[in-house]
């Protein structure tokens, strides 16, 4: 596994593992031993999204207790919501959409952030952002394996995180594309085992879903 570079950037957090898993956190309590559970199973850029008032105490968590993982926040959809991210801690920053504003905001905080877009309009104001690692949201829904083909040619210097839809069975396919850096996904960290405290099923599912990427596929970016 790589070192961690000291000055993060969307890049680094694309392209450390082939998938990022999508957290839904109810219970605080599960916080550092899901990221424990995931860091024994190769996966470390843990994306805590914003969908229960834990959140951001769990993101805490993270970073105090776990310094093996790095801890990002996402469904961030206001610049207030990225600066509560970064007070609480996170070393990244995922959105389902793109702004000009939310694209200021994480600048001006040193934010690496990851935009959700779907259209090649959304692309090209990403890129006049001065983003190259872009989230395609939602991705199997919005085109899938067809539009991020389509999108090789106009926008080479582009790499992408396909999240939406996305399972361990069409993760192979997207992967295997030269613009995919990763995949983002839920099935990492399914409902039952967190209920359940089931430990080592997600850390066996986080080592599976380190051996999604096909072997000798060369990415951009």
């Amino acid at each position: 596994m790589a070192v961690i570079p000291k000055k993060l950037t969307a890049l680094d957090v694309v392209h450390d593992a082939p998938v990022i898993p999508v957290i839904v956190l109810h219970e605080l309590r599960h916080a550092v031993p899901l990221a424990r559970a995931l860091v024994a199973g190769g996966i470390r850029m843990l994306e805590v999204t914003l969908r229960t008032p834990v959140a951001l105490d769990c993101v805490r968590a993270m970073v105090q207790e776990v310094p093996e993982a790095v801890a990002g926040v996402g469904t961030v959809r206001t610049g207030a919501e990225a600066e509560a991210a970064q007070r609480a801690g996170a070393a990244f920053a995922v959105s389902p959409g793109f702004t000009l504003g939310l694209a200021r905001t994480c600048a001006e905080l040193g934010l690496p952030w990851l935009p959700g877009v779907a259209t090649a309009s959304e692309i090209l104001a990403a890129q006049e952002a001065g983003l190259s690692a872009l989230k395609f949201f939602p991705a199997m829904q919005a085109g899938g394996v067809g539009l991020l083909k389509a999108w090789q040619g106009p926008f080479p210097e582009v790499v992408f995180c396909p999240t939406g839809g996305v399972q361990p069975d069409n993760a192979p396919s997207l992967l295997a594309l030269g613009n995919v850096a990763c995949v983002g996904g839920s099935w990492l960290v399914p409902t039952q085992a967190l209920e359940d405290r089931d430990w080592a099923r997600i850390t066996a599912l986080a080592r599976e879903a380190c051996a999604l990427r096909p072997k000798n596929t060369v990415k951009t970016g």
